[in-house]
């Protein structure tokens, strides 16, 4: 322990106790942002311990890095600086929870899993199941963006993330939005919090809408040898009277991935009806129905029996008019080996390489078959293995799978990932670069020659971007939160890990 980090960990246990402050190589490790070390872990109780922790760090210009579990710290560029980590999980309490009105008031480090758990007992839950989902804060999980297969029905937590509580840079204690819809007034400063990673405020309690749980569910997985098929089967769906839960096309690559691996993030159950329990479990492997070399469109529903029984014939039916090779109905026992890797595809794809590269592209529907083949032909042509994700809405997760992480294998990820940025502007769409080995992100930050300006992992400078500037000063005015992990500063040479 250097002595600059035990004097801040000395100073830091005066505000709120020893036993709340950390500070050492080995635990600092474990709360790193791409290599990017810092001196000391704070783990506040309260908000206003939060507020206190912020207000000093503002007074000694030291940068803070919020965080929950730490399952997504690698998204977005490493802190510009990086002295203390804000350990969020000892905020862990239910502040408000109304069954009737389904409305609830939660702590920002309260994990999603437990809290899913206890909203079953009351036949409700909020549909937030992303990677990661055993580990996950509910704080963490706004903070980074990261959607679910369930937004296909539900919606992302811009549609029912009601208000917030949080401490803004500056220290002080700041409230956004209310408890439920009718008592929402002024501007909804708690959505600027939603992927903002941690830099504009640190994110004390959240105010969310609950939703009724799906009384029964069944999973529906159909496989094609081209992505024509699958395609034309999710535009026959949307066509129709039916609203399945989710709704995605994987590619051959993707799916051999599933068929291949586990996720080696702890299982626990999602749904009641699953019959499993609240210990950790391993999902099981997927069977000779799941076809790992073709193209797979995977749905499930919920309702009643006769529900449960219309969505199986129809699936079926219009499976077989666009010439699927197969056909399976999923239920319990069966269905979390496909939907639990369809929640867990970033966290696999990511074990599957050494210097795993995961795009988000955000893109209309109608664009989906001329994107698939550009950037098909995009990771051929470098000769990286590949694997993709489409929503119905138009998000598609698109992941390049090199075999090494040498210079040579860097240098043709960062010339893919310029080509599939072009691509994604030639179909009016965004592209960002979610998850990428830190030299990629270094490497990856180029001038636009087009533009002059610089291309970073959030892809081309938004028109908006001075505005993007302006909140983020008038919400941490002396730059401490998180500083260049989302605004970016260009880099004059890469930091040596």
């Amino acid at each position: 322990m250097t002595k600059t980090s035990t004097n801040l960990a000395a100073r830091l246990e005066s505000l709120i106790g020893a036993s709340h402050v950390a500070a050492g190589p080995s635990v600092c490790a474990d709360y790193a942002v791409d290599a990017v070390l810092h001196s000391a872990v704070a783990k506040p109780a309260s908000a206003e311990e939060v507020a206190a922790i912020v207000r000093f760090a503002a007074l000694e210009k030291l940068a803070i890095v919020p965080c929950g579990n730490r399952t997504k710290l690698r998204i977005g560029m490493p802190p510009s600086r990086y002295d203390l980590a804000l350990d969020m999980t000892g905020l862990s309490q239910i502040a408000h929870y109304d069954p009737g009105d389904l409305t609830l008031s939660v702590d920002a480090g309260f994990p999603i899993a437990k809290l899913n758990a206890l909203l079953f007992e009351h036949k409700q839950f909020l549909p937030l199941l992303v990677p990661w989902y055993s580990r996950s804060t509910i704080g963490g999980t706004i903070a980074s963006g990261i959607d679910s297969p369930l937004r296909q029905f539900y919606g992302t937590a811009r549609d029912f993330l009601l208000g917030a509580e949080f401490v803004d840079g500056a220290g002080k204690l700041c409230k956004s939005g209310g408890r439920v819809v009718k008592n929402v007034t002024g501007y909804d400063l708690h959505k600027l919090l939603i992927g903002s990673l941690g830099t504009l405020a640190v994110v004390t309690r959240l105010n969310l809408r609950t939703f009724p749980a799906p009384p029964a569910s069944r999973g529906f997985v159909a496989s094609f040898p081209t992505q024509e098929g699958a395609l034309t089967l999710r535009s026959a769906i949307a066509a129709s009277p039916l609203s399945p839960l989710t709704l995605d096309i994987l590619s051959p690559g993707l799916a051999h991935v599933f068929a291949t691996r586990t996720p080696a993030t702890p299982e626990v159950a999602v749904f009641s009806d699953e019959n499993r329990g609240a210990h950790q479990f391993s999902l099981p492997p997927v069977g000779d129905w799941f076809r790992p070399r073709e193209w797979q469109l995977c749905a499930a529903f919920d309702g009643t029996p006769e529900v449960l029984e219309r969505y199986a014939r129809d699936l079926t039916r219009l499976a077989e008019q666009a010439r699927a090779t197969s056909t399976a109905i999923l239920d319990d026992s069966t269905r979390p080996s496909v939907w639990g890797r369809l929640r867990e595809s970033l966290s696999m794809l990511l074990e599957a390489s050494p210097a795993t590269v995961i795009f988000k592209l955000s893109v209309l529907p109608a664009q989906h078959a001329a994107l698939f083949a550009k950037l098909q032909e995009i990771a051929e042509r470098a000769g990286l293995t590949h694997g993709l994700v489409a929503r119905a809405g138009g998000t598609l997760y698109f992941a390049l799978l090199p075999a090494t992480a040498d210079d040579d294998t860097i240098g043709r990820l960062a010339q893919a990932a310029i080509q599939i940025f072009e691509c994604a502007s030639s179909v009016k769409g965004h592209a960002m670069l979610l998850f990428a080995p830190l030299s990629l992100k270094h490497a990856f930050y180029v001038p636009d020659a087009s533009s002059g300006q610089h291309l970073n992992i959030w892809g081309p400078r938004r028109p908006d971007f001075a505005l993007m500037h302006r909140l983020k000063s008038a919400f941490d005015p002396h730059n401490i939160l998180a500083p260049s992990r989302l605004i970016e500063i260009p880099i004059s040479s890469p930091a040596t890990p």
